[in-house]
């Protein structure tokens, strides 16, 4: 996929708003099809991450993937046309007058809060199982909800509390079969619960620093230099190796910066001008059911039918998460 058309969201999104917002249920279509997109996007990077860690470490991935990212960001921030992000630049002007210090701090905030949930998440694996790390990791939309409803005081009504008890429960069906339960793996599974957590505080973040016309781009430029910034000296300090020594690594990484961070991370980012945090974080349970597809389709990875029913019972949830609205 070309890079403009990857990062191109903002400025058709400005072009399209007016026809959208006069059709609610258009703007709806339209956003859905966006965030399962990113959702999908977002389903390679355990597949591009995998690949990766045969020549570096997961810290080293990750960096890689940031600091990549960051330059596509960088470079899109210095080329794209003015006239074209005008009217979302300009919405964006006032919040940025009234509360600089303070946006700064949540995008910061944001940054380190998906950074070490990422670190956390590729550490758990090694304290504990991954499908008990993949049961824990689903509990990020009930964080978020939580969230939202102590700082934000948000409230949800019963069908959307049951339709997200719906999608966990998916969500934990995916990996309950080889969960491991004991006190082996207690550390373990208490840094992928804490990784949860900050993963649903970043979405909690980034979601209010839309709702206050935030741009894509700006969120994600903050995201992946202070995420880069974090990383590096934890590979340093592990010993690790900084950068792939082929070919074949260095696509994996760009791949996962271009593919995962860039296009999938902004895509998601982007929706939440539509959707709440929360559904957002509901709709994101899908993740692992693509991902599993996808490991079934190159790695030849077995599907099982509790994988079919867990999709079954996420698409319920969200459908109902979303008939609130």
């Amino acid at each position: 996929m070309p890079k403009n058309s990857l990062l191109n969201s903002e400025q058709e999104a400005s072009k399209i708003a007016p026809e959208v917002e006069r059709s609610p249920l258009l703007a709806d279509f339209i956003y859905l099809g966006i965030l399962a997109i990113a959702i999908v996007a977002l389903a390679f990077s355990p597949i591009f991450t995998k690949l990766s860690e045969i020549e570096i470490s997961p810290t080293a991935t990750i960096f890689n993937r940031l600091w990549i990212a960051t330059i596509i960001m960088a470079g899109w921030q210095l080329i794209k046309s003015p006239k074209g992000d005008a009217a979302v630049e300009s919405e964006a002007e006032e919040f940025e007058f009234n509360s600089n210090y303070g946006q700064q701090a949540l995008l910061v905030s944001a940054s380190v809060c998906a950074t070490v949930s990422s670190l956390l998440w590729a550490i758990s694996f090694t304290q504990t199982s991954v499908a008990s790390s993949t049961v824990l990791r689903s509990l990020t939309p009930l964080f978020i909800s939580l969230g939202a409803w102590l700082i934000l005081k948000q409230q949800f009504n019963r069908q959307f509390l049951v339709g997200m008890a719906i999608a966990i429960a998916g969500g934990i069906a995916i990996g309950w079969g080889d969960v491991q339960i004991g006190r082996g793996h207690l550390i373990g599974d208490g840094i992928a619960l804490l990784s949860a957590a900050l993963h649903g505080a970043n979405i909690l973040i980034v979601g209010y620093l839309r709702d206050r016309r935030c741009t894509t781009t700006k969120i994600l430029l903050w995201r992946c230099s202070f995420g880069a910034a974090i990383a590096l000296p934890i590979v340093w300090l592990t010993g690790s190796h900084l950068f792939p020594v082929s070919v074949g690594g260095w696509l994996t990484v760009i791949a996962l910066a271009v593919v995962c961070q860039t296009f999938g991370q902004g895509l998601l980012v982007f929706s939440l001008r539509q959707f709440s945090s929360s559904f957002v974080g509901i709709f994101a349970l899908l993740k692992p059911l693509f991902t599993a597809i996808l490991a079934w389709i190159i790695f030849t990875e077995s599907l099982s039918i509790v994988s079919i029913i867990a999709l079954v019972l996420i698409l319920f949830g969200i459908y109902l998460a979303k008939s609130t609205d």
